[in-house]
């Protein structure tokens, strides 16, 4: 009797393995055979799920941002119910903003990632759409978040100036804990947060 494969099962098996391969040697070795030698598999198997290097890459591009914008989505409502101004709201902002940020191992190899892939992009069409998805998806989490600091009477211009202040504000704290994390630990990159916030709207 044919052993049962579970085709999604083995697809984040691939996945797993394109993005350890990342975090340690970078985007351009994650060649079909690299990824097959990583996932213990043969490159036949990862092309009947994958028909070329493209599509996996483009595939797990799309896997990290569904994990990161997924994440962010369950923290923001805890960020909308607390009362505006107060030290509950503060901590579940910057609950939320740190889900962003590569403080664990699974999160550092998830950053490593998003920033690969992003800057791949620039010269890699078929990442393009994943590219711009990311963008637009992660931003209007943190417009939803700058609306819910702001008062209601902000103009428009200002929330999204806003929002893209605090989106670079993070995405630069997250290169930086990934390439300085002996100096950019959790307590700074909290701390430059907090300080951010402090200025929000001024």
């Amino acid at each position: 009797m044919p052993k049962i494969v579970d085709a999604g099962a083995r697809r984040q098996d691939v996945v797993q393995a394109v993005l350890r391969i990342i975090a340690v040697d970078g985007l351009e070795r994650a060649s079909l055979r690299e990824v097959a030698d990583e996932a213990g598999l043969a490159v036949g198997s990862v092309r009947h799920y994958f028909a070329g290097s493209e599509e996996l890459l483009a595939f797990t591009f799309g896997t990290v941002v569904d994990s990161l914008v997924g994440r962010l989505e369950e923290l923001l409502p805890a960020v909308q119910a607390a009362p505006a101004g107060g030290p509950g709201q503060r901590a579940a902002v910057l609950t939320l903003l740190g889900g962003m940020l590569p403080l664990d191992e699974e999160t550092a190899v998830e950053a490593c990632a998003w920033m690969a892939f992003k800057n791949a992009a620039r010269i890699r069409p078929f990442l393009a759409a994943e590219a711009d998805r990311s963008h637009r998806e992660v931003a209007a989490v943190m417009g939803a978040v700058v609306a819910s600091l702001l008062p209601d009477n902000e103009p428009r211009e200002n929330l999204v100036v806003e929002a893209e202040r605090l989106l670079a504000t993070v995405d630069g704290l997250c290169m930086h804990a990934l390439l300085q994390p002996a100096w950019m630990t959790a307590q700074m990159c909290r701390d430059v947060l907090e300080r951010h916030l402090d200025g929000l709207g001024r």
